[in-house]
């Protein structure tokens, strides 16, 4: 597939750009230097053709942290067919910009300089003075206005035709593996327990931008990866702090994260095996039982743990009773010990997650449970379950339809749910038991 990366210094509008293009907004934009770190990438359809697009990361040299992200964008531009060099077209050329024009010239002659925030004809005199680059192409756009797109794509689909690399859009069939669909997993966490480097080891190579800096990963960064012959979609989130501690940018990344949660179907929920639990361990666990995706804890930098597997497992099982349905692993991202084993779980736990009973075992089940611990009365008065029915999947939802449904306790929605995990296998999926009566519709 053709491969569009999107390069320049920072608040050239490169993130915008991203955004305009694939419709809609996905990666964070502010006028904060260095929101985006890592390479986002979509893909999208431009002129009738399908291409990838890959948002980088602001090239400049400032720091350990920002020397990482510039390394990141350069890969990608080295891997791409086409670069669109992004300048602030309002200022006049600088020498930085055309130092960086050029640079990337020489590793990818094919470029193409754009000059974005153009947003009226008066500023299109701007495109003169940046003709001393020698750009063989140049255009004048406005990422704010979405002036000059008609132009720019038009050009991308020219271009992508010329290197016969071409592509049609894809069905929705086609998009998945063969009879099955993605799994959607979000990598979730504290800042500095691995989140990232867990997900370089599943995709098998640098991803994600790895650093010592807490808040390194901004944006949500997606990857898909095959793993035990399922399509898998990881999204390696910001780490999540407490409330007090997050400011600028970082409130994006807390909403980002909390979006991606509420789309996937599965949360790794990564520990670091070589600290003691904390609170905010706790509140961050807590995102996956309020979103109700299934859930997997993920020990991670266990060659280094504070202490033995069983003393971690009861540290965590104590913490998380209301996890007590998720498995637990242990693993290193950083030398890939037993990542393998996630590709596996993640795939059981979805198909549990997804799971729907038969509605005569699930009426045996409930029927059993009912005799073996009967529905207490509610003042005096008989509360009956006529039946149950389970209306939806991810997370599995079922109706007790009930003469009383307000005078079923929670608790006992509790015990029917434990009842079920004991004859059926949902590991590492929430069960949502609501009781209604006759005339409520789900």
């Amino acid at each position: 597939m053709f491969k569009i990366a999107i390069a320049g210094r920072p608040n050239a509008g490169k993130s915008a750009l991203f955004n305009r293009l694939i419709g809609k907004r996905d990666a964070i934009v502010s006028d904060a230097a260095g929101t985006t770190r890592d390479v986002k990438i979509a893909r999208v359809v431009i002129d009738s053709l399908e291409v990838e697009i890959m948002d980088t990361g602001g090239l400049e040299d400032r720091g350990e942290l920002f020397a990482i992200v510039r390394d990141k964008a350069i890969e990608a531009i080295k891997s791409a067919d086409l670069t669109l060099f992004l300048v602030d077209g309002q200022l006049p050329p600088n020498d930085e910009d055309r130092r960086l024009f050029y640079e990337i010239q020489k590793q990818n002659p094919s470029i193409v300089l754009v000059l974005n925030k153009i947003d009226n004809g008066e500023l299109e005199s701007q495109r003169y003075e940046y003709m001393s680059f020698g750009a063989k192409e140049l255009l004048t756009i406005s990422c704010s206005h979405r002036r000059g797109f008609d132009d720019l794509e038009r050009r991308v689909g020219e271009i992508v035709r010329a290197e016969g690399k071409a592509t049609a859009p894809r069905s929705d069939d086609e998009a998945v593996l063969e009879g099955s669909e993605p799994i959607r997993v979000a990598i979730i966490g504290r800042p500095n327990v691995g989140k990232s480097a867990l997900l370089n080891a599943l995709a098998g190579f640098e991803r994600s931008v790895v650093s010592p800096v807490a808040g390194t990963t901004i944006d949500p960064v997606d990857e898909r990866v095959v793993l035990n012959g399922r399509e898998i979609i990881f999204v390696d989130t910001a780490g999540v702090r407490k409330r007090s501690r997050i400011e600028g940018i970082e409130k994006f990344a807390f909403d980002r994260a909390q979006k991606a949660l509420d789309a996937a179907d599965v949360a790794l929920i990564t520990l670091d095996a070589s600290e003691e639990l904390s609170e905010l361990d706790e509140r961050i666990a807590g995102l996956a039982d309020k979103h109700k995706t299934a859930a997997i804890l993920v020990l991670n930098k266990y060659d280094i743990a504070h202490a033995d597997y069983k003393t971690l497992e009861k540290q965590v099982r104590d913490r998380f009773l209301f996890l007590s349905y998720a498995p637990i692993v242990s693993l290193s991202a950083a030398t890939k010990k037993r990542v393998n084993k996630l590709g596996e779980l993640i795939a059981n736990v979805y198909e549990n997650y997804s799971r729907r009973i038969a509605t005569a075992r699930l009426n045996e089940i409930i029927g059993e449970a009912t005799k073996k611990h009967r529905l207490p009365s509610d003042r005096g008065k008989v509360v009956k379950i006529y039946y149950a029915t389970q209306y939806d999947v991810k997370p599995p939802k079922i109706a007790l339809i009930s003469n009383r449904p307000r005078s079923i306790h929670f608790s006992y929605l509790r015990y029917l749910a434990n009842k079920l995990r004991e004859n059926v296998d949902f590991e590492g999926s929430p069960i949502v038991i609501e009781a209604k009566n006759k005339q409520k519709q789900f």
